[in-house]
This record gives structure tokens, C-alpha cells and sequence, in this order.
């Protein structure tokens, strides 16, 4: 299957629809036209993700696979910013802490914007 992402007027992706691979060629001429959705149509790649392709020989699109809510800015999908603190890594279009997370083995950690760190996370 192919994937192509309905952007708004704002570059805000709303849905995503599969179309099959005989048509990804024209998947967005065939989602606009053929079946008269209209809107504009970006194809993405459910195998891209950072702006990696995860299947072996596969070429990364758009940065990511886009999700309804993702931005559209002309060159990738980039998800909703997830704290104001965070920035978007402009090579692979994922949001970053300030501060890495801490990897010690065996701990959870969540991110407090109030004090822009991470805290551990009690396993319950």
C-alpha cells in the first residue's frame, strides 16, 4: 500500500488514506480526482520514521509518516510540538528535550516542563 496524507489550509495533516500500489504513480491526482475527495494529498511512508527508512534499501520520505495533527512544512512531517521547551531537530524532524533523557537501566523518567528536567517515574 501506498500513503498519502490530506493537508488543511493551515499544513495540518487531517487524514491519512492508503491507496494500492498500482496507483501510488498518481496516488494523489487518483485521491483528488478519481474519488473527488479534493483537498491536497502528500504521499508519506509508514516505513519512515526520523527521517530513517526502517526497511533495508528503503529511501526515507518527508522525515516522518504522517499522523493526523503532524505539520507539513514543504520538506517533512513533524508531530505536535509536546512542550513548549522542546525543539524540533531540523534533520529529522523529531522533537527534542533540552536535556537528554537519563538511561539508567531499571528507572522510568518523565519530562516536567515546569522545571524543564526529567524526573523518575515511579513504577507502579
Amino acid at each position: 500500500m501506498a500513503y498519502f496524507a490530506e493537508i488543511n489550509n493551515d499544513n495540518i495533516v487531517i487524514r491519512v488514506l492508503a491507496v494500492d500500489n498500482s496507483l501510488e504513480h498518481r496516488g494523489a491526482e487518483f485521491l483528488t480526482n478519481d474519488l473527488d475527495l479534493g483537498g491536497t494529498w502528500i504521499q508519506t511512508s509508514y516505513n519512515t520514521i526520523g527521517n530513517v527508512n526502517s526497511r533495508e534499501g528503503g529511501v526515507a520520505l518527508h522525515k516522518n509518516y504522517a499522523g493526523i495533527g503532524y505539520t507539513w512544512d514543504g520538506t517533512g512531517f513533524a508531530a505536535p510540538q509536546p512542550f513548549p521547551s522542546w525543539t524540533k531537530n531540523l534533520d529529522t524532524y523529531l522533537w527534542e528535550a533540552p536535556t537528554p533523557m537519563p538511561t539508567e537501566e531499571g528507572k522510568f523518567y518523565s519530562w516536567d516542563e515546569a522545571t524543564t528536567s526529567w524526573i523518575e517515574a515511579p513504577i507502579v
